[in-house]
């Protein structure tokens, strides 16, 4: 590579979901892509892909898709991130000499340390990625090829990262409608750990209390707009926020422990009937929020999660 790919001539996505599938429509929106080959454990997703003119042709993992990747300009890995290591070791012997390996999931160190014990000679063409848009809906039939407009992606390249694959890869992001950003890949983890996983594990804690108790049934009946907001993204891929969670667990369980302390915070005031006190956290917490929609604009509900699709 001389100078970053202008167009992909052959994209092989590993979990044609709502990232991966996206990510394909987008480029194909933007004329930036020839052939797209799809890899998944589904055959049913598979075949939906194909009908949706997502992909050309799809390998299931227990089949020949290795056989795929000589000729490939770059491979998207779209999988739960736990998926990622075994992936990579399978794919390492069968990569092309100047194919390029990006993926789309929420961790980023997890991501390099299975990239370095997998990917062999191929290291310096792995870009780790992450995209920032998602919805709670996975699967095929959830892609669609405006996802990534407007949206930030951040690639957290290794030291010995070739800079004309990162440059690649920030390339396809950026036809696909992505604003491009470059972190650490530890720094990256930290700051998703609070913005990201930490709300989603609250989601889905809130819903689980609420369905663990007798009047459950009651609760559910009058859960409004608040509760539906909420927990909206409690919808999500189990899978998906199981391996997350795991990942990033030195981190996340520290917002945990910050949250759950802001928690006993409120609390005490609530106790102690401090209204004033209440009053002035709440308006702050308001302020904050209102000044936060307002640089980066309302996130329509389509496009407002960010997590990897599924294989």
């Amino acid at each position: 590579m001389t100078t970053p790919a202008a167009r992909i001539d052959k994209l092989v996505v590993v979990g044609v979901g709502l990232i991966g599938g996206s990510f394909a429509l987008a480029l194909r929106a933007a004329g930036q892509v020839g052939c797209v080959v799809g890899v998944g454990r589904g055959q049913i997703n598979l075949d939906e892909a194909k009908n949706l003119g997502i992909i050309d042709r799809g390998h299931r993992l227990d089949g020949g898709w290795t056989r795929e990747l000589a000729d490939a300009d770059l491979v998207l890995l779209a999988t739960p991130v736990a998926q990622q290591e075994p992936l990579m070791r399978a794919m390492a012997p069968h990569l092309g000499a100047q194919t390029i390996v990006t993926d789309a999931g929420s961790t980023k160190q997890d991501a390099i340390r299975a990239a370095r014990g997998a990917l062999a000679d191929a290291l310096p063409r792995f870009v780790p990625g992450h995209p920032i848009a998602g919805t709670e809906r996975s699967g095929a039939a959830a892609a669609f090829a405006t996802l990534y407009a407007g949206r930030n992606v951040v690639l957290t390249p290794l030291p010995e990262t070739d800079p004309l694959a990162a440059a690649t890869v920030a390339a396809a992001w950026t036809s696909c409608g992505a604003r491009v950003h470059v972190l650490d890949a530890a720094a990256h983890d930290r700051i998703f750990a609070a913005v990201s996983h930490l709300p989603h594990v609250l989601a889905f804690a809130l819903v689980n209390e609420f369905a663990g108790r007798d009047d459950a049934e009651e609760l559910f009946r009058f859960a409004g707009g608040g509760f539906r907001d909420f927990t909206r993204i409690a919808g999500s891929s189990p899978e998906m926020w199981r391996d997350i969670a795991l990942a990033n667990r030195v981190a996340l369980l520290a917002e945990i422990g910050l949250y759950r302390a802001e928690l006993d915070r409120i609390a005490a005031l609530i106790g102690a009937g401090d209204g004033a006190s209440l009053e002035t956290a709440f308006a702050n917490a308001r302020d904050v929020r209102l000044a936060w929609a307002a640089r980066v604009g309302a996130l329509p509900p389509a496009a407002a999660g960010d997590g990897p699709g599924e294989a």
